[in-house]
Formats: C-alpha cells, sequence, structure tokens
C-alpha cells in the first residue's frame, strides 16, 4: 500500500513490570508522514495580546448568536521574551473574559487521537477525559460533557463554526508551539450575557516528542492537556513568573509535570468562574 495511507498499529503484548507485575500494552494509532494533518491560523487572525489571536466573528447556528473567535498559543519556556509577559489574574488566575463560561447542557467533544508520537489512543482519550474531570471537580459544575474517539479528519474552527467540539494531532506551522486551543463565545457586553458556545484544540505531531510518563526531553501530555482544558472551560493564560506553579502559567517545560494537578490560584479562579 502507499504511504498515503493512514497505518494503524495495534500491538497487543504483555510486559513484565518492575515489580514483576504484569502490564497490559495499549493499542496505538500511528499516522504515516505523508498523512500528517497540518494546522496554522489564517492571515486575518490578529494578535490582540501575548500569544492570544482573535479570529474574528461569526455567526452560531446553534445559540443563533454572532460570537468571537480567539486562538490561545501555548509555547515552550523561553520562546517569547519574558519583559513582554502580562497577566490580568488576581491571585493567579485569569479568565479569558469575566463571566464567560459554558452554560446550559455540557456539549459533548470528540478526539481523533492518531500521532506519531507513540501516544496510545486509549492514554489520549483518557487523559482529555481526566483532565475535564479535574476542572470539573473544582468547579462543582458539569462543564464540558462526555467525550469520544474517532477515526474522522477534524478541522479546527478558525472562521467559522461546525458546532463540533474537536480535538486532534497536527503539525503546527509554529515550531514554537507545543498547542494551540480555539474558544468561541461572547466575550463583551454585559457580562451576564456573555457565554462560551465551542472550542476545537490541536496538540503538536511535528516538533516536539510526547511522553506519558514526564520524560526529560518531552512534554508531558497530561501536563499540557490539563492546561489547555483550562482554556476550553474559560480561563486565561498568566504570564506573571509568580503564578509560575499554576497550571495556568502561559509557557511550559521538557519533562515539566507541575501543571497536571490544578494549583490553589486554578481551583480558586474555576470555582468564582463557575
Amino acid at each position: 500500500m502507499t504511504n498515503k495511507l493512514l497505518v494503524v498499529l495495534v500491538a497487543v503484548a504483555v510486559l513484565i513490570g518492575t515489580d514483576g507485575a504484569l502490564l497490559a500494552y495499549q493499542p496505538q494509532i500511528a499516522l504515516a508522514k505523508s498523512q500528517k494533518a497540518k494546522f496554522q491560523l489564517p492571515a486575518s487572525a490578529v494578535q490582540v495580546a501575548d500569544n492570544l489571536y482573535s479570529l474574528g466573528t461569526a455567526f452560531d447556528q446553534k445559540s443563533g448568536k454572532q460570537v468571537e473567535g480567539y486562538a490561545i498559543i501555548h509555547r515552550k519556556d523561553g520562546a517569547a521574551k519574558s519583559s513582554e509577559a502580562k497577566t490580568g489574574a488576581t491571585a493567579c488566575y485569569g479568565f479569558l473574559a469575566t463571566d464567560a463560561k459554558w452554560k446550559g447542557t455540557p456539549e459533548s467533544w470528540i478526539v481523533n487521537p492518531a500521532n506519531t508520537r507513540s501516544l496510545g489512543s486509549n492514554f489520549v482519550f483518557d487523559t482529555l477525559t481526566a483532565g475535564i474531570a479535574k476542572w470539573e471537580t473544582a468547579a462543582a459544575f458539569n462543564i464540558l460533557g462526555n467525550g469520544a474517539e474517532t477515526a474522522d479528519t477534524l478541522v479546527a474552527d478558525t472562521v467559522s463554526l461546525d458546532n463540533q467540539n474537536e480535538v486532534y494531532f497536527a503539525d503546527l506551522s509554529d515550531p514554537n508551539t507545543i498547542a494551540v486551543t480555539i474558544v468561541w463565545g461572547i466575550f463583551g457586553g454585559r457580562p451576564a450575557n456573555r457565554q462560551l458556545v465551542e472550542w476545537d484544540q490541536v496538540y503538536d505531531d511535528a516538533t516536539y516528542d510526547w511522553s506519558m510518563a514526564g520524560e526529560p526531553g518531552k512534554m508531558d501530555f497530561e501536563n499540557i492537556a490539563t492546561h489547555e482544558l483550562g482554556h476550553s472551560v474559560g480561563m486565561g493564560d498568566l504570564y506573571n513568573s509568580n503564578c509560575s506553579n499554576e497550571t495556568m502559567y502561559g509557557y511550559a517545560a521538557n519533562g515539566e509535570t507541575k501543571k497536571r494537578d490544578l494549583n490553589a490560584g486554578d481551583v480558586i479562579g474555576v470555582n468564582k468562574l463557575y
């Protein structure tokens, strides 16, 4: 077969752990390099703050409202000048906009876990599900709903909405970018009228190696995903070095795992938002 086909690697094996226990090896899904998805912001995107880009406005058919889109870029530690870092946070938390949150029945989300970095499909799905649970537990509120895996090609919505919340891996055009979260909603006007209506996430599949266990020289997927899901529920980035232990601190480093668990500011912030 040609290298244009999706290569599905299903490994069924049993490993012996260091304590003599049997460890099940989970299936992995890998993409042929020529089939790797690509992602870049549209030329119309306008940078409005550090690592934050406005995507303009679009009509949301589900809510029947005109909404705004924003792309939040997660970069490797040191990729931007520290002198440019800002924070609008109080006590180490901040929001995309005050009172901009999910309302009504939680929406479902889908993930295509295919990647070239040997992350197992079950691991990707379970890590995202667990990350959502962390934010929902802190908020004491069911925010993002249930997820499902798909083999369909997913495309993050940078111009218009498709009423799907999508997660996938892609070759990101900026080599300093670890992941991108796109959120659509109403961020201005009366705070009581603000709300979130759609989110998408794209994780790098070209520059960075991913780890399931915080390995040196690799990005820890749980560490990054927990941060990205914070944006999905309405949390903003922090760029004050005093807030560097928060999950929502805007930069990440290889081998970092401290953002897997929400810190005090993260918990206070999402609880206040919801």
